[in-house]
């Protein structure tokens, strides 16, 4: 009789079994039967775990941790230092919001600086200071502008000069500058949200040279500034002054001048010195360099020897800086120069000084020996322009910036040739570029229109004056027709508020509240507006 044919227990067979280990056949799962088949062979099936032996002197009795806590100095190296988590907490803070880091620490800076100029010692006088007066004094030294509510020079005690120099210092550096330097201290490296936003701060052309170029910041302000002191000192001396008296008033005014603040701590201020070369010279030039920017300087450290490798910033800030300090100048002359309140009883040299002082004192420092508030109405509309469009970018100039205004009348000038791009020296401006432009303009007025109707109903000034104060507040210029101190307190607020918004920047506050780019899917249908 022939042998009996079992079948075969193919892979595919769902008759396949296992065996159980205690014996028991069980039906195979889909994993079990996809592994046959792969491999031909069925897996090994799982061991049960081991229950625990009570009596194993071994075993670790219920509720027992199976780890020994750390003790003794191991234990003090596994927590954490109050520095440890307070570098981790700015690290963090800088990654998800630089923006709103730095207009915080800028806050802190301005609270901490009221609080040291409201101590009994800061005033010269007994007399106790209302608190405007010392919050807008502090709000004005950090933000680099320069309108005083009280004399500086008299008012003030060394200690208090003290303090508003370092707040000049420190708020000379600048928004962003001041958070990546902040974050590069404390957090010991830069992220990256940092880093583009200091590189948007300090106009860099690349994330990887942000680190070098904000020590490059610093290293520029220590020399201009020395420079400027070495240079005011022998003036001081000759002057009369004893040396240390002298090496004081030549270390402030260098810190003023270099970063255009517009605080002066002579008595009479810089009418006195209305005819001396080398007290208004210095602070022409001084105020040159600390206004083009820290990113121009650099480029023309670095290619002095080629001008024509300058980035196209570079050349923008100097060409545009250059014409409208031209203008300036020459609108002063043809509108002041037979004006005897003015420059009209002036020598010729003495009125060629203030002339070149004044084409450049409305780009931000407010440095002037001329008596504002006798200018006619004409030079203060002029300077009213000046004033709004500033200095250059990633400087301690205010206002809307001179790149900012280039572009602009390069896209006037574009339009009007029918051009498709916008090109200067060689290259081509992305569009992006302008409507950025447009809207730090736009911004811009914004306020100061606001500010103008807010001044207004509290006063009972007129249009001229109320503007000017307005827009030299804004740009953080300084200069005056010598309303601010009759203000009501108010008013004083206002322009405090205006001088914090000037200097931290209209695309700054904007990325403080929400840093992020929109991007849309879907684009609505194109059809252009009647325009004009």
């Amino acid at each position: 009789m022939g042998a009996v044919r079992r079948p075969c227990a193919s892979p595919w067979s769902t008759a396949a079994t296992t065996r159980h280990p205690h014996g028991a056949p069980t039906i195979p799962g889909p994993r079990q039967v996809r592994h046959v088949a792969l491999f031909g062979r069925q897996p090994r099936p799982r061991r049960p775990p081991l229950p625990l032996d009570a009596a194993d002197p071994l075993a670790p009795s219920p509720g027992t941790a199976l780890v020994r806590p750390v003790e003794g100095r191991a234990s003090s190296l596994l927590r954490k230092t109050r520095s440890e988590r307070l570098r981790e907490w700015v690290d963090r803070q800088a990654r998800n919001s630089p923006a709103r880091l730095a207009l915080a620490v800028f806050t802190i800076i301005i609270i901490a600086v009221t609080a040291l100029l409201s101590l009994p010692f800061a005033a010269a006088e007994d007399d106790p200071v209302a608190f405007v007066d010392v919050f807008f004094t502090a709000v004005s030294a950090v933000c680099v502008t320069g309108l005083t509510t009280v004399d500086t020079a008299t008012h003030w005690s060394v200690f208090g000069q003290g303090v508003i120099a370092l707040g000049i210092a420190v708020g000379g550096l600048g928004v962003m500058t001041l958070a990546s330097v902040l974050g590069l201290a404390v957090s010991r490296h830069l992220g990256l949200t940092q880093r583009m936003l200091a590189a948007a701060e300090t106009k860099s052309s690349g994330l990887g040279r942000v680190g070098t170029l904000l020590r490059a910041v610093i290293g520029t302000s220590l020399i201009a500034e020395g420079v400027l002191f070495l240079v005011f000192l022998p003036r001081f001396v000759s002057l009369g002054d004893s040396v240390p008296e002298a090496a004081w008033h030549a270390l402030f005014m260098a810190i003023s001048v270099f970063n255009n603040a517009g605080f002066v701590i002579l008595e009479g201020g810089l009418a006195p010195h209305i005819g001396d070369w080398w007290m208004l010279g210095p602070i022409a030039l001084g105020t040159v360099v600390g206004a083009i920017g820290f990113p121009v300087v650099t480029d023309i450290a670095e290619r002095w020897r080629t001008p024509r490798r300058w980035t196209l910033h570079t050349k923008l800030t100097l060409s545009m800086y250059g014409a409208l300090a031209l203008v300036g100048s020459l609108m002063l002359a043809l509108t002041e120069w037979t004006n005897p309140d003015t420059l009209g009883d002036l020598d010729a040299g003495s009125k060629l000084l203030n002339v070149l002082l004044a084409g450049v004192n409305t780009r931000s420092s407010g440095l002037s020996a001329l008596d504002v508030s006798q200018m006619h109405s004409q030079t203060h509309f002029v300077q009213d322009i000046l004033m709004l469009i500033g200095g250059g970018s990633a400087s301690t100039a205010g206002g809307i910036k001179v790149t900012t205004f280039a572009v602009l009348m390069l896209a006037v000038l574009a339009e009007a040739r029918g051009d498709r791009d916008l090109e200067a020296f060689g290259r081509r401006i992305p569009i992006n570029v302008v409507r950025l432009a447009v809207a730090v303009t736009l911004i811009g007025v914004s306020i100061v229109c606001v500010s103008v109707v807010l001044l207004l109903t509290l006063t009972d000034l007129s249009l001229d004056v109320i503007l000017f104060e307005t827009i030299s507040a804004f740009a953080t210029v300084g200069l005056s027709t010598g309303i601010t101190p009759t203000l009501p307190a108010a008013a004083k607020y206002v322009l405090a508020v205006l001088m914090y918004a000037g200097r931290t920047g209209t695309m700054t506050v904007a990325a403080a509240l929400a840093l992020r780019e929109r991007r849309r899917v879907i684009r609505m249908p194109e059809e252009r507006p009647i325009i004009g």
